[in-house]
C-alpha cells in the first residue's frame, strides 16, 4: 500500500526540477546524475509528517533498495535521514513501479556488502566517504511482508 497524505513542497531547486521531470514524462528513467539512474524514495517527514519524496542513486539487488546517506560527504546525515529512522515505512518508484517498503539502517558486513554495491551503481560515492568522518548511513528498504 503507498503511503498517502499532504505532500511538502520540494525547498531545493535541483531536486524539484528532477521530481517535475519524472512527474512529466511518468518514470525515474527520464533522470540520470551523471549517465547513473535514479529511485524515487517517498517517505514521511519525522516532523511535519508531511510527505515527502527523493530522488537518490538506484541501488538494487534481488527487489531491495539502498538509499544512501552521503549529502555529498557533508559532515552531517541529510534531513530524510532522520525521517527514516522515525518513520521506517518508505515507498520506492523505479522506473515506472512503485514497491512498498520498510528501511532500516544497517552496519557492519552487511553494510559493507551493500557499500560495494551503492559504489558500483555510482562510483563518486567513494570521493564522498573521503570527504567526511562520519561512516555514510546506508538503510535498506525491504519489501513489506
Amino acid at each position: 500500500m503507498a503511503l498517502s497524505g499532504e505532500y511538502a513542497d520540494e525547498k531545493a531547486g535541483w531536486v524539484a526540477k528532477q521530481l517535475a521531470t519524472i512527474d512529466e514524462t511518468g518514470t525515474t528513467e527520464s533522470v540520470d546524475v551523471l549517465g547513473n539512474r535514479v529511485v524515487v524514495f517517498t517517505y514521511r517527514g519525522r516532523k511535519s509528517g508531511k510527505l515527502y519524496r527523493r530522488p537518490l542513486m538506484r541501488v538494487e539487488h534481488d527487489g531491495v533498495y539502498a538509499a544512501v546517506a552521503s549529502k555529498g560527504g557533508a559532515p552531517d546525515n541529510p534531513s530524510w535521514y532522520y525521517s527514516f529512522l522515525g518513520n521506517p515505512e518508505v515507498d520506492v518508484l523505479d522506473g515506472t513501479v512503485e514497491h512498498s517498503g520498510v528501511a532500516r539502517e544497517i552496519e557492519g558486513a552487511e553494510r559493507e556488502e551493500w557499500w560495494k554495491r551503492a559504489v558500483a551503481a555510482y562510483p563518486p560515492y567513494a570521493e564522498y566517504q573521503t570527504k567526511t568522518d562520519r561512516l555514510i548511513p546506508v538503510f535498506l528498504v525491504e519489501p513489506k511482508a
